[in-house]
């Protein structure tokens, strides 16, 4: 679900020729889950080959990943490891939602209702470990670094991005800014078109530089992270209710420290059900202080032959279409070459 701060976060355009050269951190749960959920067939059900594998989150990989290095940009997909306990809470709503979205998406078909089936049909996605493992096969097969993390994923790779050398987190979630990542970049993995009511409409890549924010919200990290508390994160999910974005903003604002806000909303805290209760100190810690390890970064060679065992052998790809793409990383790969080759000479 992630954070939403939408309403009080300003975003800047994003041209990926600014990020050539560059080496960003993708939250890869966020961005194999998107893939999922938006390369779809015309019912809504995700693509699949002859066996009954789902194979959107593959051809996410390839063809967007594809277009991403053929702009010079370096990626490294930092993959979810165990969630904290108080993530549980969000699991569980999700598996009711997806419960919830299964009977209707039955009842659509059974309608033959196409719209209501697309509807509903992209929230019964769930990635299992058979998909995890052949994403990050592929992924290393382009030649695009992996990185386990031994927590949450978007908390390595903002830990990371705020490293030398990494520009920033490449996530549809604002999460990334109160692990304290320095940019977070948005729409880079997505479609470049989205329908609406009112036709298709251009989306472009966004970038919040976490510096300015804070500057604009007139606010700290602490301060933000207190205002994520209050709204509503993954480890408690309903936040405290009846206080929006905007208001939260405020009352971080007016009572500066972690301490003295929740002090202000503890009447409203005790109120909430057994369920929804929380202790605001254990998830300023996990946003302060989350599970991260070091890792050297290092990008594979590609592997073309990989590639083709992974997409064309094993689950019926296109071979013409994939060797179209491929010629796209032969191209890289000599001119990777002839950079080594001008460095050593």
């Amino acid at each position: 679900m992630g954070l939403n701060i939408r309403e009080i976060v300003s975003r800047k355009e994003l041209d990926v020729s600014e990020l050539k050269g560059k080496i960003v951190c993708v939250d890869a749960f966020n961005v194999l889950y998107q893939f999922l959920s938006t390369i779809r067939q015309y019912d809504g059900t995700p693509l699949q080959d002859e066996k009954g594998n789902i194979t959107s989150h593959l051809s996410g990989i390839f063809y967007r990943n594809i277009s991403l290095l053929s702009d010079g940009v370096k990626m490294v997909y930092v993959f979810d490891g165990e969630p904290p306990k108080l993530k549980e809470k969000i699991h569980e709503v999700r598996g009711n939602l997806r419960s919830i979205a299964r009977e209707k998406y039955d009842s659509a078909k059974k309608d033959e209702d196409i719209e209501d089936m697309k509807r509903y049909s992209s929230q019964l996605i769930r990635l299992d470990d058979k998909m995890i493992e052949e994403a990050k096969e592929l992924l290393c097969a382009l030649g695009i670094c992996v990185v386990q993390a031994p927590g949450e994923g978007e908390a390595e790779a903002s830990y990371l991005s705020r490293k030398s050398g990494i520009y920033g987190v490449v996530s549809q979630d604002y999460d990334s800014l109160v692990f304290g990542a320095p940019i977070l970049i948005r729409n880079l993995t997505v479609s470049k078109k989205r329908k609406t009511p009112s036709g298709y409409v251009e989306v472009k890549p966004e970038k919040i530089v976490l510096t300015n924010l804070l500057s604009e919200l007139k606010i700290d990290l602490d301060q933000l992270i207190s205002l994520a508390v209050i709204v509503g994160t993954d480890y408690n999910p309903k936040g405290i209710p009846r206080i929006g974005q905007k208001k939260a903003l405020k009352i971080v604002q007016d009572f500066k420290t972690p301490e003295k806000i929740f002090e202000s909303l503890g009447d409203k805290i005790k109120e909430l059900s057994p369920e929804d209760k929380f202790d605001w100190k254990v998830i300023f810690s996990l946003f302060r202080a989350p599970k991260t390890n070091d890792f050297d970064i290092k990008f594979p060679q590609i592997d073309l032959d990989k590639i083709k065992e992974i997409l064309v052998v094993r689950h019926g790809f296109s071979e013409e279409r994939v060797n179209n793409q491929l010629e796209k990383l032969t191209n890289l790969k000599k001119i990777k070459n002839q950079k080594s080759l001008g460095s050593w000479m």
